[in-house]
């Protein structure tokens, strides 16, 4: 009955907090047993290519845990919803590319556990920008999650902020130096129709929170967020996807 109730009060925030906490607690290195499954037999060995040897460091710092990453990104579709039809273009992106990445992932768990398994396979095979590949529903989930966190930190420094303008301001610095004339004249239409900022708190405030518990929250949610989307961007460097366009 406790665990209903908090559900019941609780957030899309403060549900992130938990998603992240759980997740930085983790070992991020895929346990041994399951690792050794899907590696040719040389390597379970100890064998390993020169290539593959030199570059141990870096895969290892380039792990991005496929669950926590699409559990993160379908919180943001729930905050989307509560604020209406006026986000279907963004919630639409997201949903899909959500799936896509969630299909690949079911194909093979144990290999597609990690994101970074997903793109080093697409960029291998010469796929990774070519039509809607899981390497661009990376980078662009990776992008509306810094769209969201950028929104989240002009709203906690000024709860009287005028929310069109710091969305505008957001959408500016994140997601439309990446879009084309489209993509751009689809969201400046639906950036226009977000709720005031009053009805956003509300939107994304606890049931038992006040105003200084939900800024409390706010702040501890972006510097758990910051770290994991500079992850996700050196990640995006490495395999060549950082400068990927939209129409």
């Amino acid at each position: 009955m406790k665990r209903r109730r908090d559900a019941e009060i609780s957030s899309e925030i403060r549900s992130a907090i938990q998603e992240l906490s759980a997740a930085s607690e983790r070992d991020v290195v895929k346990p041994t047993a399951e690792r050794d499954s899907v590696k040719p037999a040389a390597e379970r060995e100890g064998v390993k290519p020169a290539a593959e040897r030199c570059g141990d460091d870096l895969q290892t710092t380039l792990q991005i845990p496929i669950k926590p990453f699409l559990s993160l990104c379908n919180l943001l579709i729930q905050v989307l919803d509560k604020i209406g039809p006026t986000m279907a273009v963004l919630r639409q992106d997201i949903h899909q590319n959500i799936q896509r990445l969630e299909t690949v992932h079911d194909s093979d768990p144990l290999r597609y556990w990690d994101v970074v398994e997903i793109l080093k396979k697409e960029v291998s095979e010469g796929k990774a920008k070519k039509g809607p590949t899981c390497s661009k529903a990376f980078v662009w989930l990776t992008r509306s999650l810094d769209f969201s966190v950028t929104s989240l930190k002009l709203l906690v420094e000024d709860f009287e902020r005028d929310m069109e303008q710091a969305v505008e301001e957001s959408y500016n610095n994140t997601l439309k130096p990446w879009h084309g004339w489209i993509s751009s004249a689809a969201y400046k239409v639906a950036l226009k129709l977000v709720p005031d900022t009053k009805s956003l708190i509300d939107i994304l405030k606890a049931k038992d929170a006040d105003n200084g518990m939900l800024k409390k929250e706010m702040r501890i949610l972006i510097s758990l967020l910051v770290p994991q989307l500079e992850r996700n961007y050196e990640t995006m460097r490495t395999y060549g996807l950082d400068k990927l366009k939209s129409m």
